[in-house]
């Protein structure tokens, strides 16, 4: 936080641009945009960026950066530019081709094993953890007790070990 009291940054709307702004709220847009276009609204109706940042429970900076962005590129800067982050250095078909090996393929895999097998197959380099990872967010590997081994090995166990 700063300790000098500079000029208030402070944005003036026409009525369309207030409206227009008021109806993203209904739109099928990011809710980013939406918080970003009412970060806009509440200031041109008098909100200090100290208000409106307690409000949203963001970094003053934040606020500011909003602001700003709206004076200089209007209302396409309330959006993100594409092409943000490093991008996947795997295809759709790549984790499909796993996926239907660990469904028809009588053997079990381990992550590295996967690893290794999409890099000798299909030259994709991914490391096993990140393999795990993209894996367990498409629900492919986890809780399903067909898809790591053909049977419960815990229930195999003998039951006359049970303590009463």
């Amino acid at each position: 936080m700063t300790d000098y009291m500079g000029a208030r940054l402070r944005v003036f709307l026409t009525r369309e641009q207030d409206r227009t702004l008021l109806n993203l709220r209904t739109e099928e847009v990011p809710q980013k945009v939406k918080d970003r276009a009412e970060v806009i609204r509440l200031n041109a109706h008098g909100w200090y960026v100290e208000k409106i940042a307690a409000h949203f429970n963001w970094d003053q900076q934040t606020v500011r950066d909003v602001l700003h962005k709206w004076r200089k590129q209007g209302l396409e800067g309330l959006w993100e530019l594409p092409g943000r982050g490093l991008k996947p250095k795997w295809k759709e078909e790549d984790i499909v081709f796993l996926e239907e090996c660990l469904r028809i393929e009588p053997r079990t895999y381990n992550s590295s094993q996967l690893s290794e097998k999409l890099n000798t197959e299909r030259n994709v380099q991914l490391s096993p953890d990140r393999l795990r990872r993209v894996l367990k967010k498409r629900g492919s590997i986890g809780n399903g007790q067909e898809k790591a081994t053909k049977e419960n090995k815990t229930r195999s166990q003998k039951r006359g070990n049970k303590q009463t």
